[in-house]
Protein backbone atom coordinates (compact mmCIF):
# COMPACT_ATOMS: atom_id res chain seq x y z
CA UNK A 1 0.00 0.00 0.00
CA UNK A 2 1.39 3.28 -0.96
CA UNK A 3 1.33 6.76 0.77
CA UNK A 4 0.02 9.87 -1.29
CA UNK A 5 3.84 10.02 -2.60
CA UNK A 6 4.05 7.01 -3.56
CA UNK A 7 6.24 5.52 -1.07
CA UNK A 8 5.45 1.85 0.49
CA UNK A 9 3.63 1.96 3.92
CA UNK A 10 4.99 -0.31 6.76
CA UNK A 11 2.83 -2.75 7.25
CA UNK A 12 2.00 -3.09 11.37
CA UNK A 13 -0.20 -6.08 11.28
CA UNK A 14 -2.15 -8.58 9.38
CA UNK A 15 -5.29 -11.00 9.52
CA UNK A 16 -4.81 -13.89 6.98
CA UNK A 17 -8.32 -14.58 6.04
CA UNK A 18 -9.94 -18.45 5.35
CA UNK A 19 -13.53 -19.37 4.48
CA UNK A 20 -15.89 -21.49 7.06
CA UNK A 21 -16.77 -25.47 6.10
CA UNK A 22 -19.47 -23.92 3.77
CA UNK A 23 -16.67 -21.68 1.99
CA UNK A 24 -13.55 -23.50 1.94
CA UNK A 25 -12.26 -20.83 -1.28
CA UNK A 26 -12.61 -18.04 0.37
CA UNK A 27 -9.26 -16.46 1.24
CA UNK A 28 -7.37 -13.63 1.54
CA UNK A 29 -5.97 -10.64 3.80
CA UNK A 30 -6.85 -7.80 5.70
CA UNK A 31 -3.68 -5.40 6.21
CA UNK A 32 -3.50 -2.86 9.18
CA UNK A 33 -1.44 0.32 8.48
CA UNK A 34 -0.91 2.66 11.80
CA UNK A 35 -1.12 6.50 10.59
CA UNK A 36 -1.18 9.89 12.81
CA UNK A 37 -4.69 10.22 11.32
CA UNK A 38 -5.58 6.79 11.93
CA UNK A 39 -5.64 3.01 10.70
CA UNK A 40 -5.58 2.51 7.06
CA UNK A 41 -7.36 -1.15 7.06
CA UNK A 42 -7.11 -2.62 3.27
CA UNK A 43 -8.47 -5.99 2.34
CA UNK A 44 -7.65 -8.37 -0.61
CA UNK A 45 -10.23 -10.86 -0.57
CA UNK A 46 -11.22 -13.93 -2.91
CA UNK A 47 -13.77 -16.65 -3.43
CA UNK A 48 -16.26 -14.68 -1.78
CA UNK A 49 -19.91 -16.36 -3.16
CA UNK A 50 -20.85 -14.86 -6.55
CA UNK A 51 -23.22 -12.30 -6.87
CA UNK A 52 -23.16 -11.71 -2.81
CA UNK A 53 -23.11 -7.71 -3.04
CA UNK A 54 -22.14 -6.05 0.28
CA UNK A 55 -21.17 -8.19 3.06
CA UNK A 56 -20.51 -7.27 6.64
CA UNK A 57 -17.12 -6.64 7.56
CA UNK A 58 -16.31 -6.33 11.79
CA UNK A 59 -13.18 -6.32 13.85
CA UNK A 60 -14.35 -8.86 16.63
CA UNK A 61 -13.00 -9.00 19.89
CA UNK A 62 -12.29 -13.07 20.18
CA UNK A 63 -8.81 -14.19 19.63
CA UNK A 64 -9.04 -16.58 18.01
CA UNK A 65 -11.46 -18.16 14.55
CA UNK A 66 -12.31 -21.14 16.20
CA UNK A 67 -15.94 -23.17 16.65
CA UNK A 68 -18.86 -23.76 14.89
CA UNK A 69 -19.35 -20.27 12.41
CA UNK A 70 -16.14 -18.97 14.43
CA UNK A 71 -18.41 -18.66 17.42
CA UNK A 72 -15.10 -18.16 19.10
CA UNK A 73 -14.61 -14.62 17.71
CA UNK A 74 -16.83 -13.32 19.78
CA UNK A 75 -18.99 -10.16 19.31
CA UNK A 76 -17.65 -6.89 17.64
CA UNK A 77 -15.00 -5.11 19.22
CA UNK A 78 -16.30 -2.21 21.38
CA UNK A 79 -14.47 -1.03 24.50
CA UNK A 80 -16.52 2.15 24.65
CA UNK A 81 -19.55 0.03 25.37
CA UNK A 82 -21.65 2.08 22.09
CA UNK A 83 -24.46 0.58 20.23
CA UNK A 84 -24.33 -0.49 16.81
CA UNK A 85 -23.16 0.68 14.22
CA UNK A 86 -20.82 2.97 16.51
CA UNK A 87 -18.52 0.17 17.87
CA UNK A 88 -14.79 0.73 17.20
CA UNK A 89 -14.85 -2.83 15.15
CA UNK A 90 -17.75 -1.42 12.60
CA UNK A 91 -16.43 -1.16 9.07
CA UNK A 92 -17.83 -0.19 6.13
CA UNK A 93 -19.76 -3.36 4.26
CA UNK A 94 -16.99 -4.86 1.50
CA UNK A 95 -18.80 -5.07 -1.86
CA UNK A 96 -17.93 -8.02 -3.56
CA UNK A 97 -17.89 -8.34 -7.45
CA UNK A 98 -17.38 -11.60 -9.10
CA UNK A 99 -16.44 -13.23 -6.11
CA UNK A 100 -13.78 -10.84 -4.97
CA UNK A 101 -13.37 -7.64 -3.10
CA UNK A 102 -11.07 -4.55 -2.44
CA UNK A 103 -11.38 -2.04 0.18
CA UNK A 104 -9.53 0.45 2.12
CA UNK A 105 -10.88 2.49 4.45
CA UNK A 106 -8.93 4.93 7.37
CA UNK A 107 -10.59 4.93 10.52
CA UNK A 108 -9.79 6.44 13.78
CA UNK A 109 -11.93 4.18 15.69
CA UNK A 110 -9.20 2.29 17.07
CA UNK A 111 -5.38 1.56 16.78
CA UNK A 112 -3.64 -1.28 15.51
CA UNK A 113 -2.24 -1.88 18.98
CA UNK A 114 -6.10 -2.06 20.19
CA UNK A 115 -6.98 -4.53 17.68
CA UNK A 116 -3.68 -6.82 17.61
CA UNK A 117 -4.86 -10.26 18.70
CA UNK A 118 -8.21 -9.84 17.79
CA UNK A 119 -10.15 -11.12 14.77
CA UNK A 120 -11.89 -9.63 11.45
CA UNK A 121 -14.98 -11.44 10.20
CA UNK A 122 -16.79 -11.39 7.12
CA UNK A 123 -20.82 -11.94 7.43
CA UNK A 124 -22.82 -13.42 4.70
CA UNK A 125 -25.70 -10.12 4.47
CA UNK A 126 -24.82 -6.71 4.72
CA UNK A 127 -25.08 -4.73 7.80
CA UNK A 128 -28.09 -2.76 8.06
CA UNK A 129 -26.48 -0.18 10.39
CA UNK A 130 -29.70 -0.34 13.40
CA UNK A 131 -30.04 -3.72 14.19
CA UNK A 132 -28.67 -4.35 17.85
CA UNK A 133 -26.85 -5.74 18.78
CA UNK A 134 -24.45 -6.19 15.46
CA UNK A 135 -26.38 -5.29 12.17
CA UNK A 136 -28.33 -8.23 11.47
CA UNK A 137 -25.20 -9.37 9.02
CA UNK A 138 -26.15 -12.86 9.20
CA UNK A 139 -24.12 -16.00 9.45
CA UNK A 140 -19.77 -15.72 9.70
CA UNK A 141 -18.54 -16.92 6.41
CA UNK A 142 -14.91 -16.13 7.00
CA UNK A 143 -12.37 -15.04 9.88
CA UNK A 144 -8.40 -14.48 10.49
CA UNK A 145 -6.74 -13.51 13.61
CA UNK A 146 -5.22 -9.84 13.48
CA UNK A 147 -1.32 -10.32 14.04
Amino acid sequence: FLNRYGEAMRLDAVALIRGGCDFPDLWGEVRFYQKTKGVWVVAHIYGLPKNAGFLGFHIHRGSHCAGADFAEADGHFDPEGVKHPDHAGDLPPLLSYGGEAYQAVLTGRFRVADVLGRTVVIHQNPDDFHSQPAGNAGRRIACGEIK
